[in-house]
């Protein structure tokens, strides 16, 4: 009976997907691509979900028809179908007025939230806490709120997902599968039904939407699905052992949670509208890794089956494989976003491990200030040379090069980067470096007291595996540069003050000489 019951929904899909698909084209209810997220180049029909919510219809009447023919033995299991589906409908019916006007986030949020609220008015809602001690009731206080944020976040996750031929629709009926063999396991008669024939659907209207596609599920399918999905999961874990109420509904729809949570993540570390649509979603990203649109949508697909894998595993009675395979997901998930290049994870992780090194990057600039204060009792350049030296070899920098354009008499002893104007001076603490093998560098003027340029000064480094353990901010304030700068005006007034002096004898020298001649 479960069988036939699958194979009516997936035929009764494939016949509505095929005519509402032909009646759209025929009136011109197609979605032409206007952005540069959207993969298609012709306009579609995306009237999808009106063929699974008819079938799903068909389906909960019939059950509620002839109950004694599936299985419920005179139990009123068709009631938790007609609790779901009723809600359900709302959230198509705003869909579908979505799909052809356009509906703003914040209304298509607050529907859902209303459509939550009948969920949990209706008696499938989270009405206990498993994972406690006991597992205590939750008054509606707590209840409403849990259940609320459960459905926004499981329904959107799906219509985030579907981006690609066939890979909302794909992901649901892996996570459709799970909820099917939990619903077996502890006998919910009412889910088992209902999952029979949203699989059944979802996979007759697969035949039409699978790469290369000729409808799409639209927002009236896709939020209908997740809507679906994420009702099923509290139904089918209530009174269920903690494992099944809280790690296989999650595990189960990973792939659509995960893709909800990086977008969440990343646009807020990019300081972006969190509801703006982008191209960056999981799918866009492995697009650009992939050579086809199949490969793509076959690859996630695979992620999906092995959540799906995963979560039927934590069935096994078992702690410590609980946990061994929840810590298993959670690294594929890490080295999966990892593979995808997110920038703004990668700058996540600079930050993580900046905050980490925190106390080595504040003995640096403790380092740098301490040696602006010796720099200021800085007598000779063998001295400026040592101190800088000092302060940002620990940092990373592997030396500097002086160029000073101040025109100065030529000279040599302490002062050698004043022998003349425009004089360069590089100094490395590897001796046989040069500028050219530095792979970064960083260069800053240096102001004179008149207000002039007196010449400027660039760090370099030669190995750049590694972060730079300073705040620049040390370096790009005036401070800094102001001191360096000093310190050289310094010498050259000091030299200049020794070669006025010795200037007379000089002259008297120079005299002498050529009355001799």
């Amino acid at each position: 009976m479960q069988l036939l019951v699958f194979l009516a929904a997936l035929i009764a899909s494939a016949v509505f997907t095929s005519r509402v698909r032909d009646i759209a084209i025929a009136r011109r209810w197609v979605f032409i691509p206007n952005s540069d997220r959207h993969v298609h180049a012709r306009p579609m029909p995306r009237l999808g979900g009106l063929a699974i919510f008819l079938t799903l219809w068909c389906g909960a009447l019939l059950a509620r028809a002839a109950p004694q023919y599936f299985g419920a033995h005179g139990l009123p299991w068709s009631d938790v179908i007609l609790k779901i589906l009723g809600p359900a409908t709302l959230i198509f019916v705003f869909g579908l007025i979505d799909d052809f006007r356009g509906l703003s986030a914040y209304v298509k949020f607050a529907v859902q939230m209303v459509a939550a609220g009948l969920l949990y008015y209706a008696g499938v809602g989270i009405t206990y806490v498993s994972i406690a001690a006991g597992h205590p009731h939750l008054s509606w206080i707590a209840g409403l709120p849990l259940t609320v944020i459960w459905v926004l976040w499981i329904t959107n996750a799906f219509n985030l997902i579907d981006g690609l031929d066939g890979l909302a629709a794909g992901a649901a009926l892996f996570s459709t599968v799970v909820t099917f063999v939990v619903a077996i396991i502890f006998h919910n008669e009412g889910i088992l039904f209902l999952s029979l024939v949203l699989a059944g659907a979802i996979a007759g209207f697969l035949r039409y939407n699978f790469n290369p596609a000729s409808i799409f599920l639209g927002d009236c399918g896709s939020l209908l699905i997740g809507f679906l999905l994420s009702a099923m999961a509290i139904a089918g874990s209530q009174k269920s052992p903690t494992v099944v109420a809280v790690a296989i509904p999650m595990v189960s729809l990973g792939l659509p949670i995960m893709d909800v949570a990086v977008a969440v993540a990343r646009r807020f570390l990019s300081c972006k509208e969190l509801f703006a649509p982008d191209r960056e979603h999981i799918h866009h990203m492995l697009l650009n890794r992939c050579a086809s649109h199949r490969k793509a949508v076959l690859v996630l697909y695979g992620v999906s089956a092995c959540f799906g894998l995963f979560s039927l595993s934590l069935l096994a009675p078992n702690g410590r494989a609980e946990a061994t395979i929840l810590v298993m997901v959670g690294i594929g998930i890490l080295i999966g976003v990892q593979q995808l290049r997110y920038p703004e994870f990668s700058e996540l992780g600079r930050a993580a491990s900046r905050a980490m090194n925190q106390r080595r990057v504040i003995a640096n600039n403790i380092g740098i200030y301490r040696a602006l204060n010796d720099l200021g009792n800085c007598s000779s350049y063998m001295q400026f040379r040592q101190i800088l030296q000092t302060c940002l070899s620990p940092v990373g920098f592997d030396g500097f090069v002086l160029e000073v354009s101040s025109k100065v008499s030529p000279g040599a002893g302490n002062y050698p980067f004043l022998q003349a104007p425009g004089y360069r001076l590089q100094s490395f603490w590897n001796h046989l470096m040069t500028p050219a093998e530095a792979n970064w560098s960083m260069t800053f003027g240096l102001p004179a007291r008149n207000g002039e340029r007196l010449g400027s000064m660039t760090l370099y480094r030669k190995d750049t595996s590694f972060p730079i353990w300073v705040d620049l901010n040390v370096f790009t304030a005036t401070t800094f540069y102001d001191v360096v700068a000093d310190v050289i005006e310094k010498m050259r007034d000091s030299w200049s003050a020794h070669v006025r002096k010795e200037q007379p004898q000089v002259t008297g020298l120079a005299k002498a000489r050529s009355v001799v001649a």
